[in-house]
C-alpha cells in the first residue's frame, strides 16, 4: 500500500508544485501563498463532517475539547457548556443551526490519522505542530478581522470559502502577542480568495485576514499552526548560559538607578562591557542543544501496536526498523547509553551502542545486532525499543 502524500511530503500535500526549498526560501515567515487545484477529495482521508458529527455527538467532551464562535452575535460559553463543564451536545446542535462556528481544538492529540500527519510536519520544521479544526455553516462567519501570533496552514476539507487578506501591522508578533482591534485599523483587502475543497492557504503570523463560507454547503477546514521557537528565545538562553558563567552579569543595578538624577555614563560603559563578554562567551551550540532536546522530549511518543504486538521483540527471527518521524537524539552517561527521544529518555546499557547507531543510521535490526551484549540484555533492549515506540516490525 502507498503511503498518502502528506506523510512523504507534507509540503507537496499542502502547497504544490511549491516544495519545500521554495516555499522556505521564498514564502516561510515572509508571504501568503495560496495552492489553488482541482482535487476536492485531497484531504478527504485526513477528515470529514461525518467524522465531527461522530465525535461531537458520542465522545465525553468538556471545556476546552470543544469550542463554538460567531462573528456576530458572539456565542456564550453557558450556551453550549453545562455548568458541570461537560459540552451540551444539544447546545452544540442549536448554536450551529443559528450559525456558530464549531472548533476542536488539538484535534490530532487524539485522532491518530492527524496525529501522524503533525509528526510528519514537526520531522520537517522541528517545532510543535498542532491542529485547529473549523465547522461553520452556510452564510455565516466565525471570527472577525484578525492576525494570528503563529504561522498557519489552512486546508479546505469540504465546501469554500472566501478569504480577505490585508496588511501586515506586525512582523513576526511574539507567541501570544494577541490582536487587538483598537490598536490596528483594518484598511481595504490586498488579496481576495475563494478556498475550494482541496485546497490551501498558508498564512504568515502577523497578517490580518478574515474569511466566511461560500456557497450552500457547510466549511470544514484544518488549520496546522506552527508554534516556533525564535532568535529572540535562543539569545536570553545563551545570555542566561553567560551570566552562570560570569558573576558580572548577576551583579545588582547601580544603587539609585531609578532617581531622575542618576548619572547613566557609569552603567553605559558597564553595559558595554557586558555585551562585549556576551559576544565574546555565548555558544550556539549549547543554547541550540538545549533547544534540541526540549523539542524532542516534549513531543508526544506514537506507540501504537506495542501492546497488541508486545511478543514481537521475542519472535524467533525478527527484525524491526525505527519508527517513522521518531524524533531522537543519542548521549552517553557514564555506563549507560542515553537515547533522548519524545517523552523522555530511554536508557541502555553501554555495550548497545554499536546496534543503536545501526538503527539510527535507517538499516534494519535483530538480536544478532546486538551480538557484543549476552543474550538475555539483547532481548531485553530490543523489548524496550519496542515498547517506548522506537522500533516497528520491518515490512
Amino acid at each position: 500500500m502507498t503511503d498518502p502524500l502528506w506523510l512523504t511530503d507534507p509540503i507537496r500535500c499542502l502547497l504544490d508544485p511549491v516544495d519545500a526549498g521554495t516555499f522556505f526560501r521564498d514564502y516561510h515567515e515572509q508571504t501568503a501563498l495560496v495552492a489553488h487545484r482541482d482535487d476536492p477529495e485531497r484531504y478527504g482521508d485526513l477528515l470529514s463532517i461525518q467524522r465531527i458529527d461522530e465525535i461531537v455527538t458520542s465522545l465525553d467532551l468538556r471545556a476546552g475539547q470543544l469550542d463554538m464562535a460567531r462573528s456576530d452575535p458572539p456565542v456564550r460559553q453557558e450556551d453550549f457548556i453545562f455548568e458541570t463543564g461537560h459540552i451540551d451536545r444539544g447546545g452544540v446542535a442549536e448554536q450551529y443551526r443559528q450559525g456558530a462556528t464549531i472548533i476542536l481544538p488539538q484535534l490530532h492529540m487524539s485522532d491518530p490519522v492527524l496525529g501522524e500527519f503533525c509528526r510528519a510536519m514537526e520531522a520537517l520544521f522541528s517545532c510543535q505542530v498542532q491542529t485547529n479544526i473549523y465547522l461553520t455553516p452556510p452564510h455565516n462567519q466565525g471570527f472577525r478581522t484578525h492576525y494570528d501570533d503563529h504561522d498557519v496552514f489552512v486546508m479546505q476539507v469540504s465546501g469554500e470559502k472566501y478569504w480577505r487578506l490585508y496588511d501586515t501591522p506586525v512582523e513576526n508578533p511574539y507567541r501570544g502577542e494577541g490582536f487587538k482591534p483598537e490598536d490596528h485599523k483594518v484598511g481595504d483587502p490586498v488579496e481576495e480568495f475563494v478556498l475550494k475543497a482541496g485546497e490551501c492557504a498558508y498564512v504568515p503570523r502577523g497578517l490580518m485576514h478574515d474569511a466566511s463560507t461560500r456557497g450552500e454547503e457547510p466549511s470544514l477546514h484544518i488549520t496546522l499552526g506552527l508554534i516556533v521557537k525564535t532568535w529572540a528565545d535562543l539569545m536570553l538562553e545563551a545570555v542566561s548560559e553567560v551570566a552562570l558563567r560570569h558573576s558580572a552579569f548577576r551583579r545588582s543595578l547601580p544603587p539609585g538607578f531609578a532617581s531622575p538624577d542618576f548619572d547613566r555614563s557609569g552603567a553605559r560603559a558597564y553595559f558595554k562591557s557586558l555585551i562585549e563578554a556576551l559576544a565574546r562567551d555565548a555558544d550556539l551550540d549549547s543554547s541550540m542543544d538545549l533547544f534540541a532536546d526540549t523539542f524532542i522530549r516534549s513531543r508526544m511518543p506514537d506507540t501504537r501496536g506495542t501492546i497488541t504486538g508486545y511478543a514481537d521483540p521475542a519472535a524467533q527471527g525478527a527484525r524491526f526498523t525505527l519508527r517513522r518521524f521518531v524524533p531522537w537524539r543519542l548521549a552517553g552517561d557514564g555506563d549507560d547509553i542515553v537515547l533522548v527521544t519524545a517523552g523522555g529518555e530511554v536508557r541502555f546499557p553501554a555495550a548497545a551502542e554499536p546496534g543503536l547507531h545501526v538503527l539510527l543510521d535507517g538499516e534494519t535490526i535483530s538480536l544478532e545486532t546486538f551480538k557484543e551484549m549476552d543474550e538475555g540484555a539483547a532481548r531485553d533492549t530490543l523489548g524496550r525499543l519496542h515498547a517506548f515506540g522506537l522500533i516497528v516490525p520491518a515490512s
